[in-house]
């Protein structure tokens, strides 16, 4: 049989997989390989065999190309000090089990409670494959590479300890990680143990407590609340003991905080059994009580909780974040919280700090904002060291599915492989193996910073919800299901029979924990309930305050004179691009006064006098450094350095002594997880001022669900609040269908109840203001900022450095021209946005002189009394007309409509001037485009079509 399959095994050969191990080790120790193999190596590199640190500087990919060639012309075997080349060729065939069982173990492991499916055929784990006989079965080989406690066994002894390692209730994945030294943690890890617990009797009686905690409370939640909807966990209790040891040996392993992400499944025992929220508010909330005063309110199975609890190794806070329908979207919003709290704690190698999610097979396989979020692991600005991600494998999916239709891949988690993640699956029918899984991830976690997954097979015992008949489409799974004793019989068997405990013992358990149902008493012992650490934010002083446009954000002339010279000042010997130059060299002169501000500056100085008051600056985004438009530049480049060789300066975090930080970020070409990364971060951080930018406004719809299910309702739901600031640069230049339209009319169809601001400023000043204003005031709430792109750099959107000097924000901006007579006007135009410089432009040329224009800055919250306040001035007004820029059904109009109205006085008449209503958002032929703006502003100023005339 071997020479049959060598041609196709990737495994045959001396095999290269398993010399380049061997190797690797050679490199680390020349004494820990075989005398034969350390001679081989020195002979192929021409070094003395008695140190190995000439070695370890030879070029390693060569090397291992060689091993391949030789494997594939069956020339592996080291000739140097082999007797017997017949022994030699068999342990050369040992070393490739032990390479299979490492690389394919997994695909033979007993994993799935159900037993529904035999064992795949894998020749590679037979002995037989490499032409072994029985006769073999008892020659003793070298086993010096394994970590199994012995040099050398017999091929029968190698076998069983391979096959208790990799094909029992744990299935590890780990052979395709790259670098040596972890491949080597998990070999060590896993074979000095044979992947097998050995818990003390006390640990064994508590993960039996667990258990019956987990079954307890759904088996109470069945009962008690016949047909409601929670999600049951039934099938999956050892989840429950894996989040209790998560929770345990990461306080043993110094961390401080926990933030969880999850979706339904099993959600409400987390809160009760994990977090220990109180059963009774639980059981409120099933019955349909207002457990808390919001707006809104949502479901109890997308509520989050938190809570400290009590570990040997000292409190730990846990947070489990709220979460929609929408599965999976939570995962960016979990990292970018954790990441505000490493942040806040200094805590650089996460090492205090854990983000931990949980995941149902189906979406973790199927929803694309997993990968997005693994994508963002190891990056700079948005890597958390390592998140621990636990797989609820109920092998079903959705109640419907068929598994040959729910992924692609072998496995629900084969995504991870794509960051190099280690994979432990592991039978939820064995507790204990939950609980060793649990372990060696966080500790794999701990040591290298990494992700690392804990995928519990298990089962569901109900339906997707407890309203479904899965018997319907799965009737076999279920008749499977329906005979299972259940996770907890199981364990409870099993250790009467160890003699670990009576039967008694073990029913008393559960009459335990129905009684602490019963009574509504915590499940968990024990919750430091008047427990607060230092690093906790109090969130108090920005919640239930009342809307308000007024904030103090004027800063002294002085001081921004100083702030521009610090923006403007680049070290010595460090080489500027010259458009970059001239740049820096104009901004110079804005700073002294010497000539108007254009956008760019006064952007900067608005994050420049944030962090030189005390606020941290966050800005992110896929060109924020640059800008899209480079018009910012905030991160300047040396023409003669490459960027990661100190090539980079950035005036920003230079601007005074004692500042607070400023980051800005090019971040990976994704909006749905960075954008809930950036509202997790600003979720967990008020105090700093946290803002994404979009390459185009009209990308933002591919975080459409981030805008929806968090940053408009987020507050009204569950109460979090956010000041998440969203920067997407919006505006009708003929660039057509994807490059025009932030979709404005979206987030105003969103707004409600004081939800967020939508914002569209027309100067550097109103910019200035609006960024300061956005941390000043004491409360937080979403800003929404449609920024300009030609607008940029027009030579009448500037300002005077005066102006960041005194006034503010101003949500309505009235007419500027003073040769407009206030008593000759007659109509008012109002717009939003960069049409206004077309308006003024075509009211110059024409020489029109009874006509205002009026801007409306804030779109939400509507300034009524601004507006009114501004229509006032003109006592013969009869017409108003609203111009946008945008299509009739997109933009601002059908929202606006109505508050103009409101405005208006009995006999005025309002009229729309604007594009006609288009399926797409803009016309992709720039001379359609200039022939429609030329439509609209003439219609602007020309006779009134279709006006509605107040009563």
């Amino acid at each position: 049989m071997m020479k049959e399959s060598q041609s196709n095994s990737y495994l045959f050969g001396g095999n290269a997989p398993y010399v380049e191990e061997l190797y690797e080790a050679y490199l680390d120790n020349p004494g820990s390989v075989p005398d034969n193999w350390r001679e081989y190596f020195d002979a192929l590199q021409n070094v003395p065999a008695v140190d190995g640190s000439a070695a370890n500087d030879v070029a390693h990919a060569p090397i291992v190309e060689s091993f391949a060639q030789r494997a594939r012309s069956n020339s592996f075997l080291p000739r140097a000090g082999a007797k017997d080349m017949s022994t030699a060729r068999k342990q050369v065939f040992v070393q490739s089990l032990i390479g299979a069982y490492r690389f394919l173990g997994a695909r033979w492991a007993n994993l799935d409670p159900l037993k529904r499916q035999e064992r795949p055929h894998i020749p590679e784990l037979e002995p037989a494959f490499y032409d072994f006989t029985e006769a073999d079965m008892d020659q003793v080989f070298d086993a010096s590479n394994l970590y199994f406690g012995f040099g050398q066994a017999t091929l029968r002894e190698i076998i069983k300890a391979l096959r208790d390692t990799y094909c029992g209730t744990i299935g590890a994945e780990y052979m395709y990680i790259s670098d040596p030294e972890q491949k080597r943690w998990w070999k060590e890890r896993l074979e000095s143990t044979r992947a097998t617990p050995n818990f003390s009797v006390e640990k064994k009686k508590h993960i039996l407590e667990r258990l019956t905690a987990s079954e307890g409370l759904e088996r109470y939640l069945h009962t008690r609340y016949v047909g409601q909807k929670r999600f049951s966990l039934e099938g999956g209790e050892s989840f429950i003991a894996s989040m209790d040891e998560l929770v345990h040996h990461s306080g043993e392993r110094g961390v401080q905080e926990i933030v969880i992400g999850m979706a339904h499944r099993g959600r409400l025992n987390v809160l009760v059994n994990t977090l220990g929220k109180m059963p009774a508010d639980l059981f409120a909330e099933f019955e349909g009580k207002h457990v808390d005063d919001l707006p809104a309110g949502d479901v109890k199975y997308h509520k989050g909780f938190s809570s400290d609890i009590s570990t040997a190794g000292g409190p730990v806070h846990l947070s489990l974040a709220f979460n929609p329908s929408h599965l999976e979207i939570v995962n960016p919003v979990v990292e970018g919280s954790a990441k505000a709290r490493m942040e806040r704690r200094g805590d650089e190698n996460g090492l205090q700090v854990l983000p931990v999610q949980v995941h149902g097979d189906a979406a973790f396989a199927g929803q694309g904002v997993v990968m997005e979020t693994l994508n963002l692991a190891q990056t700079r600005g948005y890597g958390t060291h390592g998140t621990v991600h636990i797989v609820i494998n109920n092998q079903i999916g959705f109640t419907t599915s068929d598994p040959r239709d729910s992924r692609s891949t072998l496995y629900c988690s084969d995504v991870v492989k794509m960051i190099e993640a280690p994979v432990l699956h592991v039978n939820g029918d064995d507790p204990e193996a939950v609980v060793l899984a649990t372990q060696l991830a966080l500790d794999f976690r701990q040591e290298f910073h990494k992700d690392v997954v804990v995928d519990i097979v298990c089962f569901r015992k109900l339906g997707h919800n407890e309203q479904d008949t899965p018997a319907v489409t799965q009737p076999l799974m279920y008749k499977t299901i329906a005979k299972h004793p259940g996770t907890r019989a199981l364990y409870a068997e099993k250790l009467v029979a160890q003699g670990v405990l009576t039967a008694e013992e073990a029913d008393g358990y559960a009459k335990q924990y129905r009684k602490a149902m019963d009574e509504g008493h915590h499940t968990i012992d024990p919750v430091l309930s008047n427990y607060k650490s230092k690093y906790a934010v109090d969130w108090v002083p920005f919640l239930n305050r009342k809307w308000t446009d007024a904030a103090d954000t004027a800063v002294p002339l002085a001081e921004l004179k100083r702030l521009a010279e610090r923006v403007t000042t680049v070290p010595q010997n460090f080489k500027l691009h010259p458009l970059v130059e001239r740049v820096v060299n104009d901004r110079r002169a804005m700073g002294r006064g010497e000539s108007s501000l254009d956008w760019g500056m006064g952007e900067t100085l608005a994050y420049a006098s944030l962090v030189a008051s005390g606020y941290a600056v966050r800005l992110t985004g896929q060109d924020s450094g640059r800008g899209t438009f480079t018009h910012r530049h905030a991160v300047l480049h040396d023409q003669n350095r490459e960027r990661w060789n100190d090539g980079t300066y950035i005036p920003l975090q230079n601007v005074a002594e004692n500042q607070a930080k400023f980051t800005v970020i090019d971040s990976v070409l994704s909006e749905e997880a960075v954008l809930g990364f950036e509202y997790g971060y600003s979720s967990a951080e008020p105090n700093t001022f946290v803002a994404w930018e979009a390459q185009f406004g009209d990308f933002v719809n591919g975080a459409q669900v981030v805008i929806d299910q968090f940053i408009s309702s987020g507050e009204v739901k569950w109460g979090r609040a956010s000041g998440l600031t969203m920067l997407l640069p919006h505006g009708y230049e003929g660039q057509g269908p994807e490059h025009s339209s932030a979709r404005i009319e979206r987030f105003l169809q969103l707004c409600a109840d004081n939800n967020m601001q939508v914002v569209q400023p027309t100067t550097p000043a109103q910019m200035f203001h609006l960024l300061r204003r956005q941390m000043i005031r004491l409360f937080r709430k979403p800003l929404i900022v449609a920024t300009p792109k030609s607008l940029l750099r027009h030579k009448e959107a500037v300002s005077d450095l005066s102006e960041l000097a005194k006034g503010s924000f101003h949500p309505v901006l009235g007419e500027v021209d003073e040769s407009i007579e206030a008593k000759k006007v007659k109509r008012a135009i109002v717009c939003s946005g960069r049409v206004y410089y077309d308006l003024i432009a075509h009211r110059r040329e024409t020489k029109v002189k009874d006509i205002a224009i009026i801007r409306i800055e804030q779109l939400y919250p509507f300034a009524h009394k601004a507006f009114e306040g501004e229509l006032k001035k003109y006592e013969n007004l009869t017409e108003v007309v609203w111009v946008q820029d945008e299509p009739q059904n997109q933009g601002p109009w059908f929202y606006i409509e109505h508050h103009l109205l409101e405005g208006l006085k009995e006999g005025q008449k309002l009229a729309y001037s604007g594009r006609p209503a288009s399926a797409s958002p803009a016309v992709g032929y720039y001379a359609k485009h200039y022939e429609q703006l030329k439509a609209l502003i003439e219609g602007a100023f020309g006779r009134l079509k279709g006006a509605i005339t107040t009563k």
